[in-house]
């Protein structure tokens, strides 16, 4: 089964992401987990998954998966598995900031895109950031975070779903970012 792209543009700034969670009623992680997809699959995550891709400067933040994980020592965006209270936006935003230490005040949400396959999705959420966000590795699910022009994103060993999508976000990034 191919995969349907749903996308919707998006222009705001993330308010503090701790206090919309805090002032939730929210169930603590019950994402993880695998699922069998219509695709014939698995994949990670019993209510999706999502993902941060950040730019700024044409370059975007990779990380550098650590070999114990599933596709691992490849490069991607931060992401993971989303929780059932969870929006497209809060659980990339969340995945983000546990893998990397964003401060999501540091982000403007420009669009999210959908990648679906039947029973599951991975949606994948763009932001610019600003001049002052810091990024670092901070469990052991990555080596490292980096910084890299679009045009450099190809020649690293890229996890497998990624290297798919990439085509048609690098499309979606250059359409936000050129001016009309």
């Amino acid at each position: 089964m191919g995969a349907v792209i749903k996308s919707v543009a998006c222009n705001f700034y993330v308010d503090s992401y701790w206090q919309i969670c805090q002032s939730r009623n929210m169930v603590a992680r019950d994402g993880d987990g695998w699922v069998e997809c219509d695709c014939g699959s698995k994949h990670w995550g019993l209510h999706g998954a999502a993902g941060l891709l950040i730019y700024r400067d044409g370059a975007i933040l990779l990380q550098h998966r650590a070999p114990w994980v599933h596709n691992g020592d490849t490069w991607g965006i931060p992401g993971g598995a989303r929780d059932s209270h969870e929006s497209v936006i809060d659980g990339a935003i969340r995945e983000a900031v546990e893998e990397t230490g964003i401060d999501p005040q540091q982000l403007m949400i420009r669009h999210t895109s959908t990648d679906k396959h039947g029973n599951w999705c991975y949606d994948t959420v763009i932001a610019e950031a600003t001049s002052e966000l810091v990024a670092r590795e901070l469990n052991d699910e990555s080596h490292e975070v980096r910084w890299v022009l679009f045009d450099d994103v190809t020649r690293l060993p890229l996890h497998p779903s990624f290297a798919k999508s990439w085509g048609g976000l690098r499309a979606q990034l250059d359409y936000l970012i050129t001016p009309r």
